[in-house]
């Protein structure tokens, strides 16, 4: 069995956890509402700020073992550029203040799984980071795209709402092929314990993430008791 076969086969009852969590799973049963959207992209945009340094962090603490990835980081680097202004331009069409966005604080849980991700690269090993892009890009694999139309349809969005859903579920379809290839490549059983490991963390952490944010029944709730007083 390939490396990354294990990976995802030893990560995979993380994974249904964060995919349990309520406001997931109410996205793809068509429970949206235009705060819970707004949540996710203002927690999107404070955790995906933190890509493009994150990767020159892991780069600059890489072991001489894994030097060899130093290219592999540049091309991420690379292509992560801008995807933090996709998720602002996101939040004006939806009718939002991105300034207050870009210029306010995470919610707990991001800041949580920000730090964690900066601890894991300085303290234990920087490899740990490719458990990061695992959970971010798989997850975003299998859900971008179908709570991208799920979201518009019932909230009658523009399309200029969904440019970091719909943009980012198309790039990490190919990104995990060539993750996929990258981690085959990775040899080192310290290197393959820590990225599982730091998987695991982070399909908690992000799906911590998630369970932070209001869920559309209870604005629902809301909405109908202000109406009623």
């Amino acid at each position: 069995m390939s490396f990354y076969q294990q990976l995802v086969e030893q990560t995979a009852d993380a994974r249904m956890g964060l995919l349990g969590a309520p406001i997931i799973q109410g996205c793809l049963r068509g429970e949206v509402s235009l705060p819970s959207y707004v949540a996710f992209l203002r927690e999107a945009y404070h955790h995906v700020r933190h890509t493009v340094p994150l990767l020159h962090a892991c780069r600059a603490a890489l072991q001489e073992r894994n030097l060899w990835l130093r290219e592999a980081l540049d091309e991420y680097i690379e292509e992560e550029q801008g995807h933090d202004q996709w998720i602002l331009d996101d939040i004006r069409a939806a009718g939002s203040d991105a300034d207050a966005v870009r210029h306010g604080l995470p919610g707990h849980a991001t800041e949580v799984m920000v730090a964690f991700a900066y601890d894991l690269i300085a303290r234990r090993n920087p490899l740990g980071f490719f458990g990061m892009v695992h959970v971010l890009e798989g997850t975003s694999v299998s859900l971008a795209l179908l709570a991208a139309d799920q979201i518009q349809q019932h909230l009658q969005l523009p399309d200029a709402a969904f440019s970091y859903l719909r943009s980012h579920g198309t790039l990490d379809q190919e990104h995990t092929a060539h993750f996929e290839l990258l981690m085959d490549q990775i040899d080192h059983p310290q290197d393959r314990a820590d990225i599982v490991h730091a998987a695991r963390a982070f399909y908690r952490l992000y799906g911590d993430v998630f369970r932070s944010l209001p869920l559309p029944h209870a604005q629902a709730q809301t909405d109908t008791v202000l109406a009623a007083a």
